[in-house]
């Protein structure tokens, strides 16, 4: 996938039985199927069940992945799903306890990278490598966010960037002709937009991750890219361009640019949202991700806000070392564990990955850019198709850092931002939040 560019991976309850067939020889409840590389046209007379937990717990892609899993079922009626749609916050709690159980899903979300890294230590993840060789070519460099040591851990469904979602309407009332290119436009444009009593930007930071939005960005233009994967691999930020993304952080909070009260505000969830801000034209722009199409249409009565977004990447910052073309991003897949009947697990995932899915996950869920490109012929939204040139275009890809960081790391720096965000802590808390929860 977008082998153009270089991924840098800068690590990246309904149940319902749904019979679906694969080759195996196993069954959920134990690893014994025989391993091989044969597509998911084979068959065996064993049955086997295998456990599904993911973030889908709502529509569309609650009955999307319903879909899936029943049209698989229509060509291999062999293996059974149990389905367990969990809210994504969940997850951070679930798992780990999951993990270390003698009976963890056999398919769960997969965040990659890190916190990947960080599930392997239980011993309950299955190296994909040997099972899917024969066509994870297919996902090009998307699959390497997924990967440990060279190893495919998970295998992703789709790839995300975070950037500037902004209201059409309200950059025109303002007199804005086109989105800001460097960080003193975007300063310059909140400027316009407040003197036509506009908020500039709408930030949820009640959900204390939004605001780590703004930290790495300031870390990705500040800082190069073999800083950033220095700085991952020995969980260090000690180098001064992370130093210097928190004084530009710190200025450009000092201009105002958000609403009143935005710590008190939740990030996607209701109109009082931040999402629902900009939905509403209460404000002119949110820093999110490209899932925001599938999250501001319940938030607002218009019927028309899709197309009356825009977007544009973070802007460039002057004198940083990183290379401004470069996105802050990741996406979501799906691991197997050790218990799940093999080759069945690996082939429903391959099924996942194959181009009628990503085409129906993009159409019918929103999932924003799919892991196979492919599939990117069916991206029709403007804003949308903007994104996937960025990504397309981006010198690399510098995974979120609470993904890219283990687990402890990366929540240490979430809490660090969100308190710095709150008046709480300094430059030092958050420097040096990453190496004291990781015992460095």
């Amino acid at each position: 996938m977008r082998c153009n560019r270089t991924i840098a991976a800068i690590a990246v309850a309904v149940t319902t039985g749904v019979a679906v067939a694969a080759c195996s020889s196993g069954s959920s409840s134990t690893n014994g199927g025989t391993k091989s590389n044969s597509s998911s046209g084979s068959s065996t007379s064993t049955k086997a069940t295998l456990t599904w937990w993911h973030n889908g717990n709502t529509q569309p892609l609650l009955g999307v992945w319903q879909n899936v899993a029943t049209t698989f079922h229509t060509a291999h009626p062999n293996v059974s799903f149990s389905i367990d749609p969990i809210q994504s916050d969940q997850f951070a709690n679930k798992m780990p306890v999951a993990l270390k159980s003698n009976n963890p899903p056999d398919i769960f979300q997969q965040w990659g990278a890190g916190q990947e890294a960080t599930q392997l230590q239980s011993g309950k993840l299955t190296n994909l490598t040997p099972l899917v060789s024969g066509w994870i070519g297919e996902l090009g460099h998307a699959a390497a966010g997924w990967q440990v040591n060279g190893q495919q851990y998970g295998i992703p469904y789709d790839q995300h960037v975070v950037g500037f979602w902004y209201r059409k309407d309200l950059f025109t009332k303002a007199g804005i002709t086109s989105p800001p290119a460097t960080l003193a436009q975007l300063e310059s444009d909140d400027a316009k937009l407040k003197a036509k009593g506009i908020t500039p930007i709408a930030l949820g930071g009640q959900s204390r991750w939004p605001d780590a939005f703004y930290w790495e960005y300031f870390a990705v233009r500040e800082c190069s890219q073999s800083v950033l994967q220095q700085a991952i691999s020995s969980v260090n930020m000690s180098a001064p361009c992370f130093s210097k993304a928190t004084k530009d952080l710190t200025a450009f909070m000092n201009t105002g640019p958000f609403q009143q009260g935005f710590n008190a505000i939740q990030a996607q969830t209701g109109a009082g949202s931040s999402a629902g801000a900009l939905a509403n034209g209460k404000a002119a722009m949110e820093l999110q991700g490209d899932w925001e199409t599938s999250v501001v249409p319940a938030l607002t009565t218009s019927k028309n806000i899709i197309s009356e977004l825009g977007w544009f990447p973070f802007p460039s910052v002057s004198g940083g070392a990183g290379d401004p073309s470069a996105v802050l991003g990741g996406g979501d897949g799906f691991s197997c564990t050790t218990g799940a009947a093999e080759p069945a697990c690996a082939q429903f995932l391959q099924y996942i990955s194959s181009t009628p899915v990503q085409e129906e996950l993009v159409q019918k869920a929103n999932i924003g850019l799919p892991a196979n490109s492919a599939a990117d012929a069916v991206l029709t939204n403007p804003a949308l198709k903007a994104v996937a040139q960025a990504h397309n275009n981006a010198a690399y890809i510098s995974e979120y850092f609470d993904i890219a960081f283990p687990t402890n790391p990366g929540q240490a720096l979430d809490n660090a931002i969100a308190n710095f965000f709150a008046g709480k802590g300094s430059n030092t808390t958050i420097i040096n939040s990453v190496s004291s929860s990781s015992g460095h």
